[in-house]
């Protein structure tokens, strides 16, 4: 374990990319995220995994982990190895990163003092790598291994909220082995949830974010090709009804004395797609509108709401929580993301640069979060 002294910058290393469908959105995250740190109070250790799950010594060059000519980037491009391997020693008395090269003798990187990690979706976002850390005994940005787990799995996030008493949308679920042993059966279950609650109907992979694999669907006709989308994604896939209403989000943030919500932001409907995709959010740059137009009674109790999913799902660190505003006056919680992007254009860190927490601040924020909360149970 590395000592804190005065003079002892803390060391954090910022590990993006991963092998879920949501890779480049990660790596846009991590350029964003290496800008921002005060490279006076930390040093900073960026560490890639590539889509077949290699970690990677990357550059610390942010300028290329950005969008150019709609092209998105990946760790593989940003590899100072095609075959070099960083690795982190599963041990709580040992925080040394190693690298090793074949034919070569493996160098120390030194020791890492805190992980921010920016890896979204499966094998990052949803406690596996928290699972790591807690082993390594290497304090972490974010939430903890259950909560990570419950924030990436849409169809267990909803039980929770439903069991809290949060307000969710109507939802059917298809299971693997549903789809693969019947799927006359499993149509006719979003069949019959269609007959319910109307078309269109949304289909989506249960455990991954984005808007990656999300289908809009009008009528059966497009149904079984909705679904092998989405299942390209998570072969467990979430069939949503459609909910007439603004979209609105909101983040939280962990402070000394609890969470707390930030100002809202809404997304308004993008005339050149039918729904806020992923070519809405991360190609073609939809604006969202922070702070929301709401009413000081709406604003409080999507406030209100965005905390209390927070505090439902144990999460730590933070969370953008996403809602519907429904015609009828009433909020429904749609899902949260315990690591949401901090992208240029990402709501979360707009949302606070507006409620007066700026961008470099909240990267710190976290960073000294997570540096005074030990791992383990807690």
């Amino acid at each position: 374990m590395s000592s804190q002294t005065s003079s002892h910058k803390p060391r954090v290393a910022v590990v993006f990319g991963g092998r879920s469908s949501e890779h480049a959105i990660s790596v846009l995250t991590a350029g964003a995220v290496l800008r921002a740190i005060d490279r006076d109070k930390y040093d900073v250790l960026p560490i890639g995994i590539t889509s077949d799950g290699r970690w990677a010594l990357t550059a610390d060059d942010p300028e290329r982990m950005a969008i150019a000519d709609r092209r998105l980037p990946s760790v593989a491009e940003l590899a100072e190895s095609a075959e070099g391997g960083v690795v982190l020693p599963v041990d709580p008395t040992n925080r040394e990163v190693v690298y090793t090269e074949p034919g070569t003798v493996p160098k120390a990187l030194g020791e890492v003092d805190v992980v921010f990690p920016v890896l979204h979706g499966p094998y990052g976002e949803d406690g596996t790598l928290q699972g790591l850390l807690e082993l390594s005994g290497v304090p972490y940005v974010g939430s903890g291994v259950l909560a990570s787990a419950v924030g990436q799995d849409k169809d267990y996030m909803k039980r929770v909220f439903t069991s809290f008493g949060l307000p969710v949308g109507p939802y059917e679920v298809i299971r693997p082995r549903e789809w693969d042993n019947d799927p006359a059966a499993a149509r006719k279950k979003i069949v019959d949830f269609a007959a319910e609650h109307g078309w269109p109907l949304f289909v989506k992979p249960a455990r991954a974010g984005s808007s990656i694999g999300i289908t809009k669907v009008d009528d059966l006709g497009g149904l079984d090709e909705a679904v092998e989308e989405a299942r390209r994604h998570d072969p467990k896939i979430l069939v949503e009804a459609l909910l007439r209403g603004r979209e609105i989000e909101c983040g939280v943030l962990e402070f000394a004395d609890g969470p707390r919500a930030s100002v809202p932001a809404e997304i308004p409907p993008v005339s050149a797609h039918d729904f806020y995709d992923f070519e809405a959010k991360y190609i073609d740059s939809a604006d969202g509108i922070v702070p929301a137009p709401l009413s000081a009674e709406e604003t409080a109790k999507v406030q209100e709401l965005a905390v209390a999913a927070f505090e439902a799902a144990s999460c730590e660190g933070l969370v953008r929580a996403d809602f519907f505003l429904q015609d009828n006056g009433e909020f429904v919680i749609n899902e949260i993301n315990t690591l949401p992007g901090f992208t240029p254009i990402s709501m979360y860190p707009r949302m606070w640069q507006e409620s007066g927490v700026s961008y470099p601040e909240l990267i710190d924020r976290l960073l000294q979060a997570a540096l005074q909360r030990s791992t383990g149970l807690r």
